[in-house]
């Protein structure tokens, strides 16, 4: 554990190594407690909370900051299932390769987006066809 803290991964070793699976592993798991922890203050905010307001402005500002807020937290649990998915494949083995090509998806890439599952030009074709089939 305490030699991934200053561990960067780097294109000059093999590619998705122990070492490389490893990191991404803490991060992917690091990223989740967040989410978790984020989502388990959030609800004893809005326990804690009074939605009796006496002011009608008051109270439709109240619920329209829940909604976003159970919006927000909506996206989240959808995040940790592409987590959950990212790291059920370091397990296989199938991490950091692009599911469209096979080919790896950049280290950069992965390090910006670890739940990646296309290389950036997979996912600019992928987004260029979305586009078309939403313009028609």
């Amino acid at each position: 554990m305490e030699k991934l803290k200053n561990y960067r991964p780097s294109d000059k070793e093999p590619f998705m190594n122990e070492r490389q699976r490893d990191y991404f592993r803490r991060k992917l798991l690091d990223w989740k407690d967040e989410i978790l922890r984020e989502s388990k203050t959030t609800l004893q905010q809005l326990q804690e909370e009074n939605v009796n307001l006496p002011d009608l402005a008051d109270r439709a500002s109240s619920e329209t900051d829940r909604a976003i807020e159970l919006r927000a937290r909506d996206r989240q649990r959808k995040l940790i299932s592409k987590i959950d998915a990212a790291l059920q494949r370091i397990e296989d083995n199938t991490y950091g390769y692009c599911e469209e090509t096979g080919e790896p998806i950049s280290l950069k890439r992965l390090e910006a987006r670890p739940i990646a599952t296309l290389s950036v030009e997979a996912q600019e074709r992928h987004e260029k066809r979305e586009k078309v089939y939403r313009d028609e």
